[in-house]
């Protein structure tokens, strides 16, 4: 607490560093602590001024929903293990209108693209925006995987099987199996649509600088993602990963000549 002279209370300030963060509810969305940063004002306004139309871009509606980026960035902070940040980000995508279960299909993208770890982490953070439905109860459900479903699979997104796909298949056929069910139990099996959950993808991917970031973006093309919301998707990444993660995408959006 501040006191001024004559013993009044006065509001904290921000100071050269943002006060410890509350924990983040749907229902108290907080101001984006870098932008408030007391520091950063003094040092480097025009950075603040940029950074603040990368914020412009994921808080409002434009080609994609502000619901929808603001689940991506949340998505691709957990990946960093940026939780606190997670949490802001799906608060107030909440308050924009995300449902639970919208919000819940990045857990499963998540457990594909990035592993136990990431997945679960948004889960916690699902947990505390969604307390009333985030967690469920549900029976394990058998699939079964015929002899050539991973292979005929694999052709029909990629056009052919990729050399580490091939080399799953003749080594290890139940590794084939169980990475063509993650991958389309990531791609079309949530309650996001399958252009959507491309995008998602491709902002994860960006905020990790990963070439892989040009195949789901041809998958989101493919699905019907236009090129305003690859470019909002990437730029997603960039509160979770700053400029470079713009880069890697753009380049990444880059269709080859003749293709």
């Amino acid at each position: 607490m501040v006191v001024k002279k004559g013993g009044t209370q006065a509001e904290p300030r921000l100071i050269g560093f943002c006060l410890k963060e509350k924990d983040v509810t749907r229902d108290a969305p907080q101001a984006n602590p870098l932008l408030s940063s007391g520091r950063l004002r003094s040092n480097a306004p025009k950075t603040v001024a940029g950074y603040a139309r990368f914020r412009k871009v994921v808080e409002e509606d434009g080609a994609l929903p502000a619901s929808l980026k603001r689940l991506f960035v949340a998505a691709a902070a957990c990946t960093k293990g940026y939780e606190a940040m997670a949490r802001r980000e799906l608060a107030q995508a909440a308050t924009a209108g995300l449902t639970s279960e919208h919000a819940a299909a990045a857990m499963t993208i998540l457990s594909s693209s990035r592993g136990e770890g990431a997945a679960l982490r948004f889960a916690e953070v699902l947990s505390v925006t969604y307390p009333d439905d985030a967690m469920i109860e549900a029976d394990e459900h058998p699939v079964e995987v015929a002899e050539g479903d991973a292979e005929g699979n694999f052709i029909k997104y990629f056009g052919t099987v990729p050399p580490s796909l091939r080399l799953l298949l003749d080594l290890v056929p139940t590794g084939a199996d169980a990475y063509y069910l993650m991958r389309e139990g990531t791609l079309s099996g949530t309650a996001l649509e399958p252009a959507h959950a491309e995008l998602l993808l491709v902002t994860v991917l960006a905020a990790d600088y990963s070439s892989w970031a040009s195949v789901h973006i041809d998958g989101a093309r493919k699905a019907g993602a236009t090129e305003a919301q690859i470019a909002e998707a990437i730029l997603c990444a960039v509160p979770v990963a700053g400029l470079s993660a713009w880069v890697i995408g753009a380049t990444a959006m880059e269709v080859p000549k003749g293709g």
